[in-house]
């Protein structure tokens, strides 16, 4: 039988549906011994009703073609559903100089892309393409180093290529640091000084891992991608956006 969940006030319903993420350590659920480190899908549920699910299968280290080769793309092919989503974000590790992450921006990347992307519509679920987070590397000018190279550009023409909805979480996370601004922004990643914290008793300067908060803030931005983007999923979210 088939779960339906009252949807807030009104008179329709909404069946469970599940959000499955594929990712590297940006998105990645972290175990307790790693707080306050968080990637931005550990925190992505709140900001959800109850009628959705979310299955984090991100793991950090992991680029588009190292997490299809080491096997981890099998259970989201073989547990997904129609009516689920695919989230789908790479390119921090893509662009490393080892032959097991590698991947070349204007062809193997979106080479391997479009695997996850079939894998979502052959089980009439809807793929979600979403650009790498910014890291915290700012110039001299105040403004951020581009870290990405041609990474998101090529995720965004494949997106447009394959009408699959891209979410440019690259360019809603330089916007928020670049207004944040360079010390401000260190609460958005695992800054810590020494003693500050007992999972991290020498410090930590960490620029592309976030704090839990700012993994709720990247969530935000991501949510902010899904309303923009029309998707039905928009409906799902909680009122004013704000999380549980």
């Amino acid at each position: 039988m088939i779960e339906k969940i009252p949807y807030g006030e009104r008179s329709q319903v909404h069946v469970k549906l599940t959000i499955f993420l594929a990712g590297d350590s940006t998105v990645s659920d972290y175990v307790p011994t790693k707080a306050p480190m968080m990637g931005w899908g550990q925190k992505l549920g709140s900001y959800f009703d109850d009628s959705v699910v979310i299955r984090n299968e991100a793991y950090p280290g992991r680029s588009s073609k190292s997490f299809i080769h080491e096997g981890r793309l099998r259970p989201i092919e073989e547990a997904i559903a129609e009516g689920d989503y695919l989230l789908i974000q790479f390119g921090h590790n893509d662009q490393k100089p080892d032959e097991a992450r590698r991947t070349e921006a204007g062809g193997t990347f979106e080479q391997h892309l479009n695997q996850y992307i079939e894998v979502a519509r052959a089980k009439g679920a809807t793929p979600v393409l979403v650009t790498s987070t910014e890291r915290r590397q700012f110039g001299e000018d105040g403004r951020l180093k581009d870290t990405h190279g041609e990474y998101p550009a090529a995720m965004l023409r494949l997106g447009r290529e394959e009408g699959v909805t891209v979410i440019d979480l690259q360019r809603k996370s330089r916007k928020l640091l670049e207004t944040m601004g360079d010390e401000p922004s260190k609460s958005l990643f695992v800054w810590l000084a020494p003693g500050e914290h007992p999972n991290y008793p020498e410090g930590v300067n960490d620029n592309t891992h976030f704090s839990e908060w700012g993994a709720g803030e990247m969530a935000k931005l991501v949510i902010e991608g899904i309303r923009e983007s029309g998707l039905p999923l928009a409906e799902r979210v909680l009122g004013a956006g704000n999380p549980r």
